[in-house]
């Protein structure tokens, strides 16, 4: 049975609703497959070759929240954060979201790599519904926190794996959307460049942002999440305060 706290977050207007959720993967269905979920899904597939990635996920989301998504590799973090972003879409139950979301789920994602650096930025915040003058006024902040003018008119491919993520925070950050994805990319790059993501989520969470942060690191959780949800094996858990979570987490998983 999960353990939750969904009673609290139903009293106030809900900006994410999930219902039931389960996602099924098949070999047939290559496209909603990684060598990850193959190798992570094997205890739970179906006689048929099949295995639930997520299954009867239930939970609201406040505008506003931080919400801290716990568990192993393989137990269906990242599928919930596609869900939300709606690039996946669930084989049962609903996920709505009254808002537009600002993802940054992986390093790549939504970005060409064909395209320049110039390119990619203007795409992607138009595709987020930026307009022209817009991603103008924040051109030059994008490049320059990204620390990316050396590279503006390089493609996007030859980039290292860090300065993707600088180009992708940079662009995904300074979006108008209310909901804000983040899948362990702030693991990546130097030191300096987290400290200035931590400031960023910083002022985004005092915005009245929401964020979903899936994270390894606990000092990261703890910092930015009141709230956490705890998958193990596709289901949820727990969901309630985020010491709670981490505390239940590592009493699972005392080696992790």
């Amino acid at each position: 049975m999960t353990d939750s706290v969904q009673g609290d977050t139903q009293t106030a207007a809900a900006l994410i609703s999930a219902e039931g959720l389960g996602v099924r993967f098949r070999r047939n269905r290559g496209s909603r497959r990684s060598f990850k979920d193959l190798f992570a899904g094997r205890a739970r597939r179906t006689r048929r070759g099949e295995f639930w990635a997520l299954r009867d996920v239930s939970f609201t989301v406040r505008p506003g929240e931080a919400i801290g998504v716990v568990g192993r590799n393989g137990q269906g973090k990242s599928t919930l954060l596609k869900l939300v972003a709606r690039v996946l879409f669930p084989d049962e139950g609903r996920v709505s979201v009254g808002g537009g979301v600002a993802p940054l789920i992986e390093i790549t994602g939504g970005f060409v790599g064909d395209l320049t650096v110039r390119d990619n930025v203007h795409l992607t915040a138009g595709l987020h519904g930026l307009t022209k003058r817009e991603i103008a006024a924040r051109f030059d902040s994008i490049i320059e926190f990204a620390g990316a003018a050396d590279v503006i008119d390089t493609p996007f491919k030859h980039l290292s794996s860090g300065m993707k993520v600088r180009v992708a925070f940079s662009v995904i950050s300074q979006l108008d959307e209310p909901v804000l994805l983040v899948d362990e990319v702030l693991a990546v790059g130097d030191k300096a460049f987290r400290a200035k993501c931590y400031r960023r989520i910083d002022e985004l969470l005092a915005e009245g942002k929401t964020l979903f942060l899936v994270s390894h690191n606990e000092r990261d959780l703890r910092r930015f999440c009141t709230r956490g949800l705890y998958l193990n094996g596709g289901r949820l858990v727990l969901d309630g305060p985020i010491d709670d979570v981490l505390d239940r987490y590592a009493a699972d998983h005392p080696v992790d």
